[in-house]
């Protein structure tokens, strides 16, 4: 519970730094993300998320992948509703992979703070080889 809170401590952080914007798509998030949480620890019986984690990282990450497939074929198909929908699911299957590292999508606002300004090119060639 003290890491959520510092979580949306760094949400909040996030949303101040962004002068004044529209902040209802992160609290969206940010609500996504606990509910997410919570329903970890649920019955698989009635909590997709927890089924999801039941079958572990590797069914979390195919799944996501189905959704990002999905995503590509409904932004190629230039339907916009089937578009939303898609990428709705794909935000939300990631926010499942997140929960399932305890990785916080405020690490990932972070990230992309960090990659402000940063033009991708020399973004990418600033990391490390493998």
């Amino acid at each position: 519970m003290i890491r959520l809170l510092s979580d949306f401590a760094a949400l909040d952080r996030y949303a101040h730094a962004t002068h004044g914007q529209d902040m209802s798509s992160l609290d969206t998030l940010a609500r996504l993300e606990a509910t997410i949480a919570t329903r970890r620890a649920a019955d698989p019986e009635s909590s997709y998320v927890a089924k999801l984690h039941a079958k572990g990282l590797g069914k979390i990450a195919q799944k996501l992948g189905e959704e990002a497939t999905e995503t590509v074929i409904a932004a190629l198909t230039e339907d916009d509703k089937a578009l939303t929908g898609e990428v709705a699911d794909l935000i939300f299957h990631l926010m499942v992979l997140l929960g399932a590292r305890d990785v916080p999508f405020a690490a990932v606002l972070a990230e992309l703070d960090r990659r402000e300004g940063v033009s991708g090119i020399a973004e990418k060639a600033a990391r490390p080889k493998d």
